[in-house]
């Protein structure tokens, strides 16, 4: 079965840093387009960064640019997003999401709590 799993979320305090990882299974990994989002409940899902195939284009939003950098290893079949400098603001649910032609995964989602 096709599937994501996230992992490395928790609480942090401001200033800190987390290392989120997407395990992807299934499918072939190299080929498709990666992505992370955020959302708060209550709010609209946010996307944060893009890699594209292979990982040489990266866009970030303005809100995490400077601090975030998403990442891939196609060998280990795995996404990352580090995160730096972290801000109250970044707290949210974390989903990995990968998509290529027709075909859409996502993630169950991951915490990050940014809080003194």
């Amino acid at each position: 079965q096709a599937q994501l799993v996230e992992s490395g979320g928790g609480l942090v305090q401001p200033g800190g840093s987390l290392r989120l990882s997407c395990a992807a299974s299934g499918f072939t990994f190299f080929s498709y387009t990666v992505n992370w989002y955020r959302q708060v409940p209550g709010k609209e899902r946010e996307l944060v960064a893009t890699s594209t195939s292979g990982g040489t284009t990266t866009n970030y939003a303005d809100s995490v640019k400077g601090r975030f950098t998403i990442s891939r290893d196609n060998f280990r079949n795995t996404i990352y997003l580090q995160m730096n400098s972290l801000k109250p603001e970044d707290t949210a649910v974390y989903y990995c999401h990968a998509v290529h032609t027709i075909y859409n995964y996502w993630g169950q989602g991951t915490q990050v709590t940014v809080s003194s």
